[in-house]
């Protein structure tokens, strides 16, 4: 699937949310006391796109590492920090799609006014997930993962985790 219909197809998700339940006992399985807090601090919308990445993960590999499992469900927890409306998480996306370069400006800077507020979150929740995760005392790799999970995989060639960020972007893209 195009990355843009792709797009489109995660913010028609987001949008019909508010109809479906996310299956927490799932995510509860896979995740520490306090990652689960931090996932259930999610939008409904992020809880949901997070289960759909990790049955993408299972549906791949059933016996997918639980590092990988977990991965899929915390990708997107800096999003938590700093909870955006639909149409924000739109703005961006659409902005980054036809002016990345407008879009890159606009993630510059750490005020996260209204309207900047959508381009700083795109660009920082790896790293904020990260900064989560790390106060939960999560395994390194998963951290790993998270804070890597928007950067290009042959970027990190001959890293000993680059398989498993392969595969946690293409569930990603599902």
């Amino acid at each position: 699937m195009s990355g843009r219909w792709h797009r489109l197809g995660q913010g028609l998700h987001a949008l019909l949310a508010f109809a479906q339940k996310p299956d927490l006992a799932l995510a509860r399985a896979q995740l520490s006391a306090c990652e689960y807090r931090a996932f259930i601090a999610l939008s409904r919308a992020d809880q949901l796109h997070s289960l759909r990445v990790l049955h993408a993960v299972l549906n791949a590999d059933s016996g997918a590492p639980p590092a990988l499992r977990a991965a899929a469900l915390l990708h997107d927890i800096g999003k938590a920090r700093h909870p955006l409306s639909v149409w924000q998480k739109t703005l961006a996306v659409v902005t980054q799609n036809i002016a990345p370069r407008l879009s890159r400006r606009l993630s510059r800077g750490r005020r996260l006014s209204w309207w900047r507020a959508p381009f700083i979150a795109q660009a920082r929740h790896a790293a904020w997930g990260g900064a989560i995760l790390r106060e939960c005392g999560t395994q390194e790799q998963v951290i790993w993962l998270v804070e890597q999970h928007q950067t290009e995989a042959s970027a990190h060639a001959g890293h000993p985790w680059q398989g498993l960020l392969r595969r946690l972007q293409a569930a990603d893209r599902v």
